[in-house]
């Protein structure tokens, strides 16, 4: 009879992975000794594994470049970094060192690129793709930097007003682009995307306000699917609608040279995860050449621009289980050192699953049990996983310690969470450490941001 918790592993999932694997009873990530990690750092523990940004962002790039070698597509592909993901220096640091562009969404993200171009770590060549509903602020601030030589600032419009703001503004020739209002998937509550222009409405504007325009060049083309990019009809045919407005445009607008077809692949959210990014890829890149032969027009640049893809499977957060509480004859809950209503928001808020796993005690037997947060909430848990719809680990223990690790979760959750302010029944923000290697790949480690203590948050209330 099979009832270690590796036994389990074994019969249910893939493992192990190109990520994870097992070393004398303790899990590696990435081959990060995590329970060293723990001993050095303790816990709660936020990780960022740095690396696997970089290695993400060249697997895309190599993806694109065989499907355009594959189907002779003659125009180029971009990268671009969204950086609402993640706005943390450490991760643009790391993105940037593989030859990328930014993708943009508030007046705030001007403010960041302004400081990396003032610590030299990009120039004014930088490209940065403007997008999302733009305040007078956040128009000015592009209108600064265009006016100040950073000529590769390309503002995406959201609407008619915004182009009317740039042209008060700027006193040079500049780029922009217009985002298509996609159709949403039947299942939202609503039938258009709030960002962009209507398909209908694109051609006329551009024969208005654009075509003699002094100063603005139309030069790219952007839409976003919500749902991200998947193999379904609902995705080929926003696409070909999308394709259908390029064509037309391209016929009439000879400027417009490049297609965004915005973020959208999914991350390892599951050790079952299934997803052929590159079928995926070379059926886009086959699609969009195939529909501009039939159309009689040169195909686009391409650009992309993934968040989640980039930083998400660099993150892990890692919690130990401090005491068990059987509430009946059949739930057990393992308390966890933290909350996952303000370390894992995702959890709680759209029910998002994550890769999560024990750090230690994989040749213990193992039990059903569902995992609590410590806020007095009745949505802080975690209860099952998308493989199994139940939650397995190493059976509690008051003598051994047991410690777990959710992965993948390097997008969103800070930014959503709210990172080093005052948290749901003021829970602290946990130590933050940053994992690198060196040039003789061995791992490097530096603390990002001490936890909180109580009297950060205190004074943040005004009692100090």
């Amino acid at each position: 009879m099979k009832i270690k918790y590796s036994e389990l592993i074994d019969q249910t999932l893939y493992f192990p992975t190109e990520e994870f694997n097992v070393s004398e009873n303790n899990l590696l990530f990435h081959d990060i000794p995590l329970m060293e990690v723990v001993e050095k750092f303790g816990t709660p523990l936020k990780i960022s594994y740095l690396p696997r940004i970089s290695q993400n962002i060249q697997k895309a790039k190599s993806w694109f470049k065989e499907a355009f070698e594959k189907t002779e597509y003659k125009k180029n592909y971009r990268y671009c970094y969204c950086t609402k993901s993640s706005h943390f220096k450490f991760v643009l640091e790391e993105a940037l060192k593989n030859d990328i562009s930014i993708e943009t969404s508030s007046a705030y993200d001007m403010d960041i690129v302004k400081s990396l171009y003032t610590e030299g770590k990009v120039t004014k060549d930088i490209e940065v793709i403007c997008n999302g509903f733009k305040t007078d602020d956040y128009l000015a601030k592009i209108s600064e930097m265009i006016n100040s030589g950073f000529e590769n600032i390309t503002p995406i419009l959201d609407n008619y007003r915004e182009l009317d703001k740039l042209t008060e503004s700027i006193d040079t020739t500049f780029d922009i682009g217009i985002r298509i209002a996609s159709e949403e998937e039947p299942k939202f509550e609503f039938y258009t995307s709030r960002l962009g222009i209507g398909y209908k409405d694109i051609i006329p504007y551009y024969s208005q306000k654009i075509a003699e325009h002094p100063n603005a060049r139309l030069k790219m083309l952007h839409f976003f699917i919500n749902t991200g990019i998947k193999d379904t009809a609902y995705y080929w045919n926003e696409l070909y609608k999308c394709l259908r407005v390029y064509a037309r445009l391209k016929k009439i607008a000879p400027e417009v040279n490049s297609l965004n077809i915005g973020g959208g692949f999914p991350i390892k959210t599951s050790l079952q995860f299934d997803y052929d990014y590159q079928y995926m890829v070379e059926e886009i890149v086959s699609q969009i050449k195939k529909f501009c032969e039939e159309e009689g027009v040169e195909e686009p640049n391409i650009y992309t621009e993934f968040g989640s893809f980039t930083v998400g499977e660099s993150g892990a957060n890692i919690y130990k289980i401090i005491s068990q509480k059987r509430q009946n004859d059949r739930e057990k809950w393992n308390m966890i050192d933290s909350s996952f209503m303000t370390t894992l928001p995702d959890t709680w808020a759209i029910s998002r699953h994550f890769i999560m796993l024990p750090l230690n005690r994989w040749d213990d037997t193992y039990e059903r049990v569902f995992l609590g947060g410590l806020t007095c909430d009745s949505d802080d848990y975690y209860n099952s996983e998308q493989h199994t719809n139940a939650i397995y680990l190493p059976v509690f223990s008051d003598t051994k310690p047991l410690y777990i690790g959710f992965f993948h979760t390097g997008a969103y959750q800070e930014m959503i969470g709210g990172y080093g302010g005052v948290h749901h029944c003021l829970m602290p923000q946990p130590r933050h450490i940053l994992i690198q290697k060196d040039e003789n790949g061995d791992l490097q480690y530096e603390i990002f941001r001490e936890k909180q203590e109580p009297e950060d948050i205190l004074k943040i209330l005004g009692y100090q």
